[in-house]
């Protein structure tokens, strides 16, 4: 049995077996360990969710063979209640709230949870509009993530006309009232992907039939300009430093100094390291591949030697022992991909931070900007380096031409000299 192999005590061991979740513990036990968690970490999420377990009881308790959402909502609204106003009750609160979470992986796992939370009115909307965007638009998964963040607020705000029936009472005046409201408390990078989301969700809603005419004019134009902006990335002494501060004798220190060696060496975007895989480096031919990211191309390089050993040392002694074929994991149990781009970023932030450095970008792109910025420091064509960063068309590569300096020398002006 499961629990026997964490537990030892008799006692504990009724303890934990009694009460209506009782049967769902051992399951719950036997699905820490098999996903990787330490005996010692198994028993405090054991602990911490037989707190639900006698919350449950009662004089006329019955053995559960599911758990739904209420009684869980339930558990988290009367919790509390016993440590409010204690300062030491919080931290405690939050390693229950942690562990009840695990355990809904678990149930969600075995199929034991019930009551799954009823569909928003508007889901149906938004699910119609992202296959449009994949069907008609080749939108790439990246920024389906960031058009579904984008127009969801949007969708809320429309309440129960988010249907296809009541869109056709939507006006120009509402949009356009909508986005000048969200726009006054957000940058510039938010009010412009709300502006294409919004212009694409009519457009979509004008293709489908909702709406009679076309209302994507109604969201109101910002005025940007090409090119207004330097790229602001790492130096080359920068980047060394960061490098340099990287901890190399713990498992997650191996793994950011190789994920950081990646974005130094080839400027790859975040995304790219990511769902780097292990059937992508080849390590006969040495030779690494880069899968195409927003619609650009593949990026086949060579394996350079520092890179080679940074993930070796990270392949042989620091990776879990997982089926995935993705290189970098979660150093935590339960091991997995990582999966969402906050996740990389936050590495990199770690270890800027760490370096102390204070730059405006603070994400892999800082990696990125910094090797194009490189490249062309050293000579090589714009062409070369669109190649190397997987650019489709030249002219988005064309924002490195502002750090060129070497060219730009070659046009400027000469200082005019005073004629007596």
């Amino acid at each position: 049995m499961a629990l026997e192999r964490v537990f030892e005590y008799p006692r504990t061991l009724r303890r934990l077996r009694s009460g209506p979740i009782g049967k769902l513990l051992e399951g719950y036990c036997h699905w820490l360990l098999e996903h990787g968690f330490k005996r010692g970490t198994v028993r405090k999420h054991l602990f911490n969710v037989s707190h639900l377990n006698d919350h449950l009881r009662g004089p006329r308790s019955e053995v559960h063979q599911t758990v739904s959402l209420r009684e869980i909502q339930n558990f988290f609204r009367a919790y509390p209640l016993r440590y409010r106003n204690r300062r030491a009750g919080e931290k405690h609160l939050r390693r229950v709230g942690y562990s009840i979470n695990r355990f809904l992986a678990y149930l969600r796992d075995s199929e034991l949870l019930d009551s799954l939370p009823q569909q928003k009115i508007y889901q149906p909307l938004l699910d119609g509009y992202l296959q449009w965007m994949r069907q008609y638009q080749h939108t790439a998964d990246g920024t389906l993530q960031v058009r579904r963040h984008s127009i969801t607020p949007f969708l809320q705000g429309l309440g129960p006309e988010a249907t296809p029936n009541g869109l056709s009472r939507l006006t120009a005046q509402r949009i356009e009232a909508f986005f000048l409201s969200y726009a006054q408390g957000m940058g510039r990078s938010a009010r412009r992907s709300m502006q294409s989301a919004l212009r694409t969700f009519l457009r979509f809603c004008l293709h489908q039939g909702y709406i009679e005419r076309p209302l994507d004019h109604a969201v109101p134009t910002l005025r940007t300009y090409k090119l207004t902006t330097v790229p602001r990335g790492l130096s080359d002494p920068q980047a060394q430093q960061v490098l340099h501060g990287i901890n190399r004798n713990s498992h997650a220190g191996r793994r950011d100094y190789a994920i950081l060696q990646l974005l130094y060496t080839y400027g790859v975007r975040g995304g790219q390291v990511r769902v780097l895989r292990l059937e992508d480096i080849d390590w006969v031919q040495n030779k690494i591949l880069f899968r195409a990211s927003k619609q650009g191309k593949d990026s086949p390089l060579p394996l350079t030697a520092p890179v080679g050993e940074s993930l070796l040392d990270y392949l042989q002694n620091s990776r879990p022992s997982h089926p995935s074929p993705h290189v970098f994991l979660t150093c935590r149990a339960p091991y997995h991909p990582l999966a969402h781009p906050s996740s990389l970023s936050a590495i990199v932030e770690r270890h800027l931070r760490i370096a102390g450095l204070e730059l405006p970008s603070k994400g892999a792109h800082a990696f990125r900007h910094g090797f194009a910025t490189r490249m062309l420091h050293q000579g090589h064509s714009l062409k070369a380096v669109a190649d190397v960063l997987g650019h489709r068309h030249l002219s988005t590569t064309f924002i490195y031409t502002k750090v060129d300096f070497n060219t730009l020398k070659q046009v400027g002006l000469a200082w005019p000299q005073e004629v007596p």
